[in-house]
């Protein structure tokens, strides 16, 4: 059985929040915040080991959508909005 794994940022400013998963599946991208034009964007270290990829849509108001990812390297990057809660979460389907 494939524990859960999730990541997550708690009132974050605007910035680069890196963060590594360990297992692959399906994870939901989710964010919480005041986007005053800003939005939270989902990124993976790409094959060159050091340029990130956007492999989401950036989310521009409060929501979410699920994505299959693979383990790696990855990162939040918060563009203008405040008090950003945001997470990646593995959805426990064992």
């Amino acid at each position: 059985m494939a524990t859960h794994e999730a990541f997550n940022i708690k009132n974050a400013a605007p910035g680069t929040y890196d963060f590594t998963l360990s297992q692959g599946g399906l994870y939901e991208f989710a964010a919480v915040a005041t986007w005053g034009g800003g939005n939270v964007a989902l990124n993976q270290l790409g094959p060159d080991g050091q340029t990130y990829l956007s492999i989401a849509t950036a989310l521009l108001a409060n929501g979410g959508a699920m994505y299959y990812l693979p383990p790696g390297s990855y990162q939040f990057v918060v563009t203008t909005a405040t008090a950003v809660y945001a997470c990646v979460s593995r959805a426990p389907l064992d």
